[in-house]
């Protein structure tokens, strides 16, 4: 049988293609030395992809040395006077108090009030904020703020630097924050960080909803309800995300002991053995 032809190969970067080559492309150097581009750069996606990686790299430069720090989410839309703006902002105090810099998505509503209360504790009160149709602009609270274009890129700073989430009464935005992090928490794409769900009578309707309809239907595991801890309570609020993190701080300093001392007893093996 004879042996068939190989396709020809046409090099696009990182990117191989086989097959017939179009022979009206012209080569990276080309386009990028044209005097007159066919289309407007800013237009393209690679533009896009140049802008996203820009704005992580602003992202964790930005961030890279605020030390430990709590996410707070919750709605835009709640006023001073609502019971969640003073709990958020006295939750956002006693973690400021811990040694958490605060993190939001630097908008009003409960955004503001967590800003606020880093403020009052004596933290450092981080805003991401986001470019929406209407306009948004961050809050009089934070003292480093940030402006992001595209979600995505934003809730990776919400999650890369934050030890644990709070969340409050929220929409559609904040519910997506939820989800996002029991997701990553449950299939191990991050360590496993506590998500704390203020507000009992706002929260407890989705859960039962989880328990008689996912659960009951094995769509998720029993264990998986124990992701979240619900709380009316500030100082219950606080102290799960401190004792986390003083848990986790222990487990990394056994972790390293032991390291330590496997690396000590293999030296004085290898020395015993050599004498």
């Amino acid at each position: 049988m004879p042996r068939k032809k190989r396709e020809p190969e046409h090099r696009r970067g990182a990117v191989v293609v086989r097959g017939k080559a179009d022979g009206d492309r012209r080569t990276e150097d080309q386009e990028l030395l044209r005097s007159q581009p066919a289309i407007e750069f800013r237009d393209s996606d690679t533009w896009r992809t140049l802008r996203i990686m820009g704005e992580f790299v602003e992202g964790f430069d930005a961030l890279a040395d605020i030390g430990p720090a709590v996410t707070v989410f919750g709605s835009a839309r709640v006023g001073r006077r609502n019971r969640y703006y003073g709990a958020a902002r006295r939750v956002s105090a006693a973690l400021a108090r811990e040694g958490f810099a605060i993190i939001t998505g630097g908008g009003p509503g409960i955004m503001e009030a967590a800003n606020r209360g880093a403020k009052d504790g004596g933290g450092l009160s981080i805003g991401c904020n986001i470019e929406l149709p209407f306009e948004q602009g961050l809050n009089e609270y934070v003292d480093l703020g940030m402006e992001f274009r595209y979600f995505f890129v934003r809730k990776t700073m919400f999650v890369k630097y934050a030890e644990g989430f709070i969340i409050f009464p929220g929409g559609f935005g904040t519910l997506d924050e939820l989800f996002e992090a029991l997701t990553l928490i449950q299939t191990g794409k991050v360590d496993y960080f506590p998500v704390v769900l203020y507000g009992k009578d706002y929260w407890n309707g989705l859960l039962k909803w989880i328990r008689e309809k996912p659960l009951y239907e094995e769509k998720i595991s029993p264990e998986d309800l124990d992701l979240v801890t619900v709380t009316d309570d500030v100082n219950v609020a606080c102290r799960t995300i401190v004792d986390s993190r003083r848990d986790r701080l222990q487990r990394e300093q056994r972790a390293s002991e032991e390291q330590a001392s496997r690396k000590a007893t293999a030296k004085a093996v290898q020395e015993a053995a050599s004498s």
